[in-house]
């Protein structure tokens, strides 16, 4: 996929850098698609979902359509649709439904959504281009809602906004909860992952859905860890959300958020591809190229493995490049190191093996370290 460049393969674009994956739903497809593009992903998911086949509500929900059809029915999601024709046909309203659907103006909120409607042998009256709620409600609004029933398949979470909306238009809404989001069976992952997030060992972290990012305030909250996670989402972790909607939960907490300008999950790794080697730090270095990423250091291209420790103690002489830091300071960079210099001396010459080339860092007798700056060659390579 990289081609050679000037003899030497290039590198992936997000080589050296760990994402975090939220998502419970495609959550191979996302890390397939990060780990083609060279990143090491962590992957926990934030929630489960639970389909409702045997919930009084859908039941409910269901036999109240096919009794009393309604003139609209938005689709959101092709899970939740095909669901919902799953657990009709278990009730043996499997073709009661379909026909009611046969006879009403259905929407579809996107292509898979589209798909799964087309599988069930029907056909949509309409889709936005966006895949957008909102493009749906100003669609019905626009028509007018006033005294029609307007059924709302929801995926996973209530809409409140949307139905209120339709309300104040004059709408008669049935909601359909085909299934619902709920916290993973099994926390440690999560608490890994969050874990990694407060520790800034993840240099970004993703949400395909807003359930994923409540869930996961949810169990920093539990755990006392709230304020941690979201100081390392403000400064040090990219927060990256697939869409506007994704990413209310985190604007709620006051975070800001990168988004693709297509809600998919390509674009969101493509913008990721954009946005996190213009974080990394380039710096000319005794003569050499230096890009420090998040887990790793290219030297002149060459992608060069630094192991934690290491790349504490790199960091923290990025920071003021050229000027010599003290054992002490960098001694409270390092993560466990507790009061004995000696573990400072031990970290820096892994990390100068790590590194290849020795004399990127130099040793200031009774003073401590610096990184070897080119102030002249400082333009050149972006560096300060």
């Amino acid at each position: 996929m990289y081609q050679e460049q000037h003899g030497a393969p290039a590198v992936a674009p997000l080589t050296g850098f760990t994402v975090g994956v939220t998502a419970a739903r495609r959550a191979d497809e996302l890390a397939a698609l990060l780990q083609r593009r060279g990143a090491t992903v962590l992957h926990a998911p934030a929630l489960r979902i639970v389909p409702l086949a045997d919930d009084a509500e859908l039941l409910t929900a269901t036999r109240e359509l096919v009794d009393d059809a309604p003139d609209v029915v938005v689709a959101t999601t092709a899970i939740g649709f095909r669901g919902w024709v799953e657990a009709a046909d278990g009730w043996g309203l499997g073709e009661e439904l379909l026909s009611c659907l046969r006879g009403v103006e259905l929407l579809a909120r996107g292509p898979k959504v589209k798909g799964a409607i087309r599988a069930a042998g029907l056909t949509e009256a309409w889709s936005p281009t966006s895949e957008s709620m909102a493009e749906v409600l100003d669609r019905l609004l626009t028509e007018g809602v006033a005294d029609r029933r307007v059924a709302l398949q929801l995926h996973g979470e209530p809409l409140p906004g949307f139905v209120e909306a339709l309300r104040a238009g004059g709408a008669e809404v049935v909601v359909v909860p085909v299934y619902r989001w709920m916290p993973p069976e099994d926390l440690a992952p999560l608490d890994r992952l969050l874990d990694a997030a407060v520790g800034r060992s993840l240099n970004a972290l993703t949400f395909t859905s807003a359930p994923a990012a409540a869930s996961l305030f949810s169990r920093a909250e539990e755990r006392g860890l709230l304020p941690e996670l979201l100081d390392a989402l403000a400064h040090d972790v990219l927060p990256a959300c697939v869409g506007p909607v994704t990413a209310l939960p985190l604007q709620a907490h006051g975070l800001d958020t990168v988004q693709p300008g297509r809600f998919r999950l390509g674009p969101l790794v493509q913008l990721l591809c954009v946005e996190l080697p213009a974080r990394a730090r380039t710096l000319p270095v005794a003569g050499r190229r230096v890009e420090i990423r998040g887990q790793a250091v290219l030297v002149d291209g060459t992608v060069r493995p630094v192991p934690p420790a290491g790349m504490s103690l790199l960091n923290t002489l990025a920071r003021r490049p050229g000027w010599v830091v003290s054992r002490a300071d960098l001694l409270r960079a390092l993560p466990g190191a507790g009061r004995d210099e000696h573990a400072v001396e031990t970290a820096m010459a892994r990390l100068r093996a790590a590194l290849g080339v020795p004399n990127l860092i130099q040793t200031v007798v009774k003073r401590g370290y610096r990184l070897a700056l080119d102030p002249a060659a400082g333009d050149k390579y972006g560096g300060t």
